[in-house]
């Protein structure tokens, strides 16, 4: 790790937002519907990311993610690694801005046909349902389904600890079917800030619930987190 990480990591743990404290929100600032539309920026061998993964709930740190690009051909493959250098699952997509193989949920999840990362178009009005089946990592031969609704919320200028970027903010409302059968009702939301200059997002959140079969229908909550973009190139 290098000394920029390490000083980004002991000011965080310094602050407020890691004794406890739960976090707010993201927002940005509305702006009108860029013209010329943006272009998204291709991929390259090198291009990186880096994030910083927070708890809603507490606001503390869970990780500094770090992401680059380590091959582009008929699939792009997005290596990973944690603040300690400890490699994670790779994301995989194809064609650019389709995923195949997802790091984004608590399993390594596999999409068929693929799943869009943003906004087919990037318009503020733009929304469309998806569905698909997907495996988990690992366990290809069962599927399950996925249904995806993606809409579009307008264009936002967004701050994160990498800087200040103009973005196309949109929501994925999903409900899926689980490989346990002791869950129904299994729905994943998440807000993302997308920033076509860089080709990836600079900010995210995600939640999710679900009920156990026989135990009243009370939803039972997963962690909620926050990301945001700390570095890049």
């Amino acid at each position: 790790m290098n000394l920029s990480r390490r000083t980004f990591i002991a000011s965080a743990a310094l602050a407020p937002v890691a004794c406890g404290v739960p976090l707010s929100y993201q927002r940005g600032t509305p702006v009108a519907q860029p013209k010329p539309i943006p272009t998204v920026r291709a991929p390259q061998v090198g291009q990186e990311w880096t994030y910083v993964k927070r708890d809603v709930f507490d606001g503390k740190i869970r990780g500094l993610i770090t992401e680059r690009v380590s091959s582009v051909g008929q699939t792009i493959v997005i290596d990973r690694w944690d603040e300690n250098g400890g490699g994670l699952p790779s994301e995989i997509q194809g064609p650019w801005g389709m995923v195949q193989t997802s790091t984004s949920w608590p399993r390594l999840l596999s999409f068929n046909p693929p799943l869009p990362l943003w906004p087919l178009e990037l318009t503020s009005k733009w929304s469309k349902q998806f569905d698909v089946k997907y495996s988990l990592g690992g366990y290809s031969e069962n599927s399950y389904g996925w249904q995806e609704y993606m809409s579009a919320h307008g264009w936002e200028q967004i701050t994160v600890p990498a800087g200040t970027f103009l973005t196309l903010r949109y929501d994925n409302l999903i409900n899926y079917e689980s490989n346990d059968d002791n869950k129904t009702d299994c729905i994943r939301k998440e807000s993302i800030w997308f920033a076509p200059s860089i080709g990836r997002w600079v900010a995210r959140e995600s939640s999710g619930s679900y009920i156990i079969v026989g135990q009243g229908g009370m939803p039972i909550l997963e962690d909620k987190f926050q990301w945001q973009l700390t570095a890049y190139k």
